[in-house]
């Protein structure tokens, strides 16, 4: 079963090899995709602040030069999630009191890319504070999944996830606390990873709150890149890396691997299950050893409270949840040792297995709605079920920090589903190696 594809359009890396063997200029890679947005904007919305004029003088200035060692994006044109601070655009994560919020210096990702040679066109829209798996406001509107317009593209990365499936640009840098960058991914038919909880830095992601005050990573949000291949995928995750991370290759039939596709908290649609299953049909007829059961699994449902409460307490910043009830220091270190208790028991997993598969999600792209996913209902098969239960799939490897990454494997209907392939601690080179050789296996032909 292959997944839907909307787009012919080169990858970064390939972008980035046309620009070094002369057969395109970065003037043109950037001419290119502005025309794209400019076309396809108009319907889908994820690109809502544009800076093409700054881009144009940047290409212009590469013209006939050539590219460092260091600069694998030499000329590939890009955008970044709004939330990222990009100097002298504004920042104002979807709150109308931050829309004149310009940014006076770069993320220290956005500082990153610029080096590698990427030319940042502009910035993707998001939920309000980034709590949604859908990415309207009042300020720049709605974001319709390329897919289907009716549909979200998830959230809160879901401009990201926009602009690369409907081939705008190749790569983008999104967030991730509650399935930010896997959920879009999964919504919209595109590779997404999160990263080893620490890997990238997040300075220069602050909420507009602060004033410009730099804060630091915060518990459980990561930074990560969504892009349309495995290449694109691990070229930016060592780009942004703020360390070396080690890669130990492992063929994918030498591996054991768990398949996950029951939690106590989330059922799961058969529009998710169904593309799954085949998916693993497939692996295991290539030889694969799945496993689709383990007593060596913590127990996901006290996970995924935990989980929550540590969520909401990292989200509002310790003011007082909807009860009223506002969380102590001691309530703080007493989830912060059972995070470290989860880490263990994810270990005893990782010491049997090698990766474990798991949905993103519980749904497809989700229709439109007025209200937060998280406090309305989510249909599945027909039953409805409080929203915030679907990020008991994306809590699996948020609450402990693991890595994990999201390729596209298969569709239901015309919207597409992908998989998402956990390891353990600092493994994201693996997770995306291992995610390629599932790709190879499932979208064969």
């Amino acid at each position: 079963m292959s997944y839907p594809k909307l787009t012919d359009k080169p990858g970064a890396l390939e972008t980035a090899r046309a620009i070094r063997a002369g057969g395109l200029s970065p003037r043109e890679a950037v001419q290119d995709a502005i025309a794209r947005i400019e076309h396809l904007d108009a319907h889908i919305n994820a690109v809502v602040v544009c800076d093409f004029e700054r881009a144009l003088e940047a290409a212009r200035a590469m013209d006939g030069k050539a590219p460092g060692a260091d600069q694998p994006l030499f000329g590939v044109p890009m955008t970044v999630k709004e939330s990222f601070d990009v100097a002298g655009l504004p920042t104002c994560w979807g709150h109308e009191r931050y829309a004149d919020n310009v940014a006076r210096r770069d993320a220290n990702l956005v500082t990153r890319l610029k080096a590698a040679g990427a030319v940042i066109l502009g910035k993707t829209n998001v939920p309000v504070d980034l709590s949604d798996w859908q990415s309207f406001n009042s300020v720049y509107g709605r974001t319709n999944n390329p897919h289907d317009h009716s549909r979200s593209p998830g959230g809160s990365s879901g401009g990201s996830a926009a602009a690369v499936a409907s081939g705008m640009v190749p790569c983008e840098f999104g967030t991730d606390i509650g399935g930010s960058v896997r959920v879009p991914a999964h919504f919209c038919g595109v590779w997404g990873h999160k990263t080893t909880w620490g890997l990238i830095s997040k300075r220069g992601h602050e909420h507009p709150a602060m004033g410009g005050q730099d804060g630091h990573d915060g518990v459980l949000s990561i930074a990560g890149p969504l892009a349309r291949n495995a290449g694109d995928i691990a070229a930016l995750v060592k780009l942004g890396a703020q360390f070396p991370l080690r890669a130990n290759p492992k063929p994918l039939a030498s591996c054991r691997v768990l398949a996950l596709l029951d939690h106590p908290d989330s059922p799961l649609d058969s529009g998710v299950r169904g593309p799954i299953e085949a998916a693993l049909a497939k692996l295991e007829k290539a030889g694969v050893a799945i496993d689709h059961a383990s007593q060596l699994l913590p127990d996901l449902a006290a996970q995924q409270a935990d989980y929550l409460r540590m969520l909401n307490i990292a989200m509002a910043r310790g003011a007082p949840a909807p009860d009223g009830h506002r969380a102590s220091a001691t309530d703080w270190f007493n989830l912060l040792d059972r995070q470290a208790r989860n880490q263990l028991a994810w270990e005893a997993v990782f010491a049997q297995y090698d990766f474990v598969l798991a949905p993103p999600a519980p749904v497809l792209a989700v229709p439109h709605r007025d209200e937060p996913v998280f406090r309305g209902m989510l249909d599945i098969d027909g039953r409805e079920v409080p929203g915030a239960t679907g990020l008991a799939w994306s809590g699996l490897a948020t609450f402990p920090n693991l890595p994990a990454t999201v390729l596209p494997i298969g569709q239901t209907g015309g919207l597409p589903c992908g998989l998402q392939v956990m390891g353990p601690l600092w493994s994201d080179l693996d997770c995306i190696a291992a995610a390629d050789a599932i790709d190879r296996i499932v979208n064969a032909g």
